[in-house]
């Protein structure tokens, strides 16, 4: 599954700032029959759109163009990080990987690997369908599971590079034993703001969000919205207005994401601020995050491979 947004790194290299990007999300496997996990483990060099690391900046001069859209950069080419100078560095580095399906404990990414955790979880298939707008619509219910995956650092891209993630291969969260992924009321706790924007005219703004992401960058001031996918809120894999699994995946990872930032799992990278470290970004910036589809089929190539 692509996601629509990106994770600038912007890194002083006298000190440390490792990003936080995300590099590659799977699609669900959603399709695959009653009660079946499918996929397959993801392919390092084949199945990862090296193109999307790109540009690479130095202050505000991209020193490795790319027709990509990137986020606005420092002007100044050095930084100061207490008494230590460096340069201000910005590149988009892979280390996030994420099933998203439909199944509870099915590991996409994994080979299709599903587990037997020895108890059931509730979940919604499909429910519906509803007419809405004169376009049909569904309700469905994703579960993620969020990987540390840190690609430049353990294929040994670039050595000695301290401004990289390290680290392995490893799961960090799966949302099957998370009460407040999958009730909404529970939810509520972590996004209270969300009774203010469930009103035609904050889900009308979101149309401008969706513009300004398939041109160029969402708007991060609209951060109640996701692009064209829907509404941010509530911050859980119940999508209420489900047009299509792609569709649906998508706004699942990004809410999941958003909802990551809000709990002060993840935190910013990008801008003037992240140039000597990580900062608490309780509101996600939308721009910070590039996604990009690895399941089934793996997007590489082409202007919306990462998104």
């Amino acid at each position: 599954m692509s996601r629509k947004n990106r994770l600038l790194t912007w890194v002083c290299c006298a000190l440390l700032a490792c990003s936080l990007s995300l590099a590659a999300a799977s699609p669900a496997q959603a399709s695959a029959g009653p009660g079946r996990c499918t996929g397959k483990f993801v392919n390092p060099i084949t199945d990862i759109c090296w193109s999307c690391l790109f540009p690479i900046s130095v202050g505000g001069l991209k020193i490795w163009p790319s027709s990509r859209p990137d986020t606005s950069n420092p002007a100044l080419p050095v930084c100061l990080c207490g008494l230590r100078p460096g340069i201000a560095m910005g590149f988009w580095e892979p280390v996030r990987l994420a099933d998203v399906s439909m199944k509870p404990w099915c590991f996409v990414n994994l080979g299709g690997m599903k587990l037997d955790p020895g108890f059931d979880i509730g979940f919604k298939s499909m429910a519906g369908p509803s007419a809405v707008g004169g376009a049909t619509q569904y309700n469905s219910q994703w579960h993620v599971h969020w990987y540390a995956y840190p690609l430049i650092y353990w294929m040994e891209i670039v050595a000695d590079f301290l401004c990289l993630e390290q680290g392995s291969v490893d799961i960090l969260y799966i949302t099957e034993i998370d009460p407040l992924w999958q009730d909404s009321e529970l939810t509520a706790i972590i996004n209270p703001e969300a009774v203010l924007f469930a009103n035609p005219l904050a889900l009308a703004a979101c149309a401008a969000d969706c513009v300004a992401a398939t041109a160029k960058l969402p708007t991060d001031e609209l951060f109640w919205c996701a692009g064209c996918q829907g509404s941010m809120y509530p911050l859980n894999g119940n999508v209420s207005a489900t047009i299509g699994h792609v569709q649906a995946s998508r706004l699942a990872l990004a809410r999941f994401s958003y909802k990551l930032h809000r709990e002060l799992v993840a935190w910013g990278t990008m801008g003037s601020k992240g140039l000597c470290g990580k900062y608490l970004m309780p509101v996600m910036r939308k721009q910070q995050y590039r996604f990009q589809a690895t399941n089934p089929n793996p997007q590489t190539k082409g202007r919306y491979a990462c998104a």
